[in-house]
């Protein structure tokens, strides 16, 4: 259905997004300028302590500089709420005061429908709530003290009780005058079927309702009182309220318990995550009897950026684990991984509370692995690599690895430990280079590279001034240069930027405070911000390169400077493929040095020293003033020290 224009326009001038998205963030009122309707705040999507969430009142829009995040008034209480655009209206609506247009009749139906159902689950939560009160009920509750559930969280987690009847369910639910058919729908009864009457579905089992992030129940999960029980667990069926690979039990407090700078921890099962609630995990989140989806990492990762998964460290935890990291491989990049806190053999989070309490369970967080770290054993234990066929082997499947990361800086570091790892179990290492600052993220590895800022201004300035003539250097100091000119630019270049490999500290630096600002603010003020954070002396001294003065960077307009940014974007990457290319080459020419190696190596080699001539361009740049290239080809292929001037 397509709501009318005008209302949704009205809609907005009701509802300010400050105002809606104050909800759910602490605003920094440091940075916040109210007059403007300019407000900052950390992250709701992501954990984090500084202010790099930004919304603009005036023009309706949010921004993450963390985590890129962005959208509208909708989109927001879509992503907050997990809710589609309709939902998302109709919660704002109600807010605002808002009736909703005439819609569809049948659209209209299933929405009247899912609210019957949802008055009919809640009536059940409260049914089973009564139940576990009564006397047949004394087992569960006995079941639920040897488990060391207190009186608080069985209220807090809403848990109930099943009567060992067939029909107890049935029977109540009738003389309040609902239908069978309300009961099927919310996956709370059985229909009739080859010839037995009408049942319910939960029988004799400990009631665990489970909520959506808004605080609906949308359905139920039951643990069996009968230890022959076919099912140990029995989840609710698919329903209109209720898809178990688009939910996460417990969701909505863990979102809430994060955002206070708990870790987001993914258990096994209900009573996980109940028992880690209880000893003060309490963003603490399991699925619904299926294994892990795609949907709930997207949502898992709307919370944190690292979620830990807790794991059996039996065979079958292992495992599960693997199948995890198998789906999220396509998925992560820099801010969204996964780390498996592995937990002693036979115990889950519940038995290792239990046993050692809340300080056993935090060391098993504290010693949490990365994902790489998993996939490293699957690949080499109770493997031998005795014969080039067997190493060759390993390379063929940790090359099969790299393939399925969509991620390209991700790719890349992946592939660098993975040669770092393969060396040390040969006996052997491949010196690939000095590894360069990143831009935005540190390496997986804690402490891999010191944080580029503070360092003495004299220092700053003669890193600047060193090796200015060296082509990647030049080309940096150009790209630098014309996004401080010129700062709406970041966002037309954000995603390459944080990609980048630095040639120098000092330029990772620089790009660290970019990606910072505001693309709306002005040069003025991004160059107070550096000179802020790195000393002045380091915008001066970038600032009066010769070779960033006679550049279109350092002296022309918008469009002449993203000209020249994408052409020297497109050169740096060229270059700094061609080397990664060269190097991959040597490292696989050292294991297998056969004809066809040879060749390889020889081509790389000639592709590098191409790149290394005159760059390649990317496809956005061959609108540029032909002008642009022949200063650069000038530029790079200057060996006497000389910067050419521009004609």
């Amino acid at each position: 259905m397509r709501l009318p224009d005008s209302f949704l326009d009205d809609l907005r001038n009701r509802l300010s997004l400050s105002q809606v998205v104050g909800r759910k963030v602490t605003w920094d009122m440091r940075k916040t300028n109210q007059a403007k309707g300019d407000w900052w705040a950390p992250c709701p999507f992501h954990q984090e302590k500084s202010a790099s969430f930004h919304v603009d009142d005036r023009k309706g829009f949010y921004y993450c500089f963390g985590c890129q995040a962005k959208g509208n008034l909708f989109g927001f209480v879509q992503e907050t709420e997990n809710v589609g655009f309709l939902e998302a209206v109709e919660i704002l609506a109600a807010e605002a005061g808002m009736e909703m247009p005439a819609r569809d009749p049948k659209a209209a139906e299933r929405s009247d429908l899912r609210t019957r159902l949802a008055e009919v689950t809640e009536e059940a939560v409260r049914w089973f709530r009564l139940q576990l009160q009564t006397g047949p009920a004394a087992e569960a509750r006995g079941y639920l003290e040897r488990r060391g559930l207190t009186r608080e969280t069985i209220e807090r987690f809403e848990i109930g009780f099943a009567p060992d009847a067939s029909d107890a369910l049935l029977r109540a639910f009738e003389g309040k005058g609902i239908k069978l058919d309300l009961l099927d729908g919310a996956g709370l009864a059985v229909p009739a079927e080859d010839g037995r009457p009408a049942r319910d579905r939960f029988i004799h089992r400990i009631i665990f309702p489970i909520r959506d992030p808004r605080g609906r129940c949308i359905g139920f999960g039951g643990r069996a009182m009968n230890p022959n029980a076919k099912a140990k667990y029995l989840n609710s069926p698919e329903t209109p309220l209720f898809d178990k690979g688009a939910n996460l039990y417990n969701l909505g407090p863990a979102r809430t318990a994060a955002g206070k700078g708990q870790p987001l921890i993914v258990a096994e099962g209900y009573m996980d995550v109940i028992a880690l609630h209880q000893a003060g995990f309490e963003a603490a989140v399991a699925p619904l009897g299926t294994a892990v989806t795609e949907r709930q990492l997207q949502m898992l990762w709307r919370v944190a950026p690292e979620p830990l998964v807790a794991l059996d460290g039996d065979a079958a935890g292992q495992r599960a684990g693997l199948r995890v990291i198998d789906l999220a491989l396509p998925m992560m990049e820099a801010g969204q991984a996964l780390r498996f806190a592995i937990l002693p053999d036979g115990r889950d989070p519940d038995d290792l509370i239990r046993a050692k309490g809340r300080a056993g369970m935090q060391a098993v967080l504290d010693a949490a692995r990365p994902a790489i770290a998993l996939l490293w054993e699957r690949e080499t234990e109770g493997r031998a690599f005795d014969s080039p066929e067997r190493r060759a082997a390993l390379d063929r499947d940790l090359r099969g690895i790299l393939q399925r990361i969509a991620d390209r800086s991700l790719r890349r570091h992946y592939g660098e430990e993975f040669a770092r790892l393969r060396g040390e179990l040969f006996g052997t290492t491949h010196e690939t280079g000095p590894r360069r600052p990143r831009a935005t993220s540190r390496s997986w590895r804690a402490g891999k590279w010191p944080a580029p800022a503070q360092p003495s201004p004299s220092a700053r300035a003669s890193a600047l001034a060193s090796g200015a003539l060296r082509p990647d250097t030049i080309l940096e100091q150009v790209i630098l240069a014309g996004l401080i000119r010129h700062p709406g630019l970041i966002g037309v270049f954000g995603d390459r930027l944080e990609g980048a490999e630095w040639s120098a500290e000092v330029h990772a630096a620089l790009g660290t405070t970019l990606l910072s600002q505001d693309p709306g603010d002005t040069s003025e003020n991004v160059q107070a911000a550096i000179a802020e954070k790195l000393g002045a002396e380091v915008l001066e001294t970038l600032m009066s390169r010769g070779h960033v003065r006679n550049s279109p960077a350092g002296r022309g307009d918008a469009e002449d400077t993203r000209a020249c940014i994408s052409e020297a974007l497109g050169r740096l990457e060229a270059r700094q493929g061609a080397a990664r290319e060269y190097r991959e080459a040597m490292e696989d020419f050292e294991t297998s040095a056969d004809e066809a190696m040879t060749w390889r190596l020889a081509q790389a080699g000639r592709r590098r020293d191409d790149a290394y001539r005159v760059g390649d361009l990317q496809a956005d740049a061959r609108h540029a003033e032909r002008s642009n290239a022949d200063y650069y080809d000038s530029l790079l292929t200057t060996g006497d020290g000389k910067i050419p001037k521009r004609r």
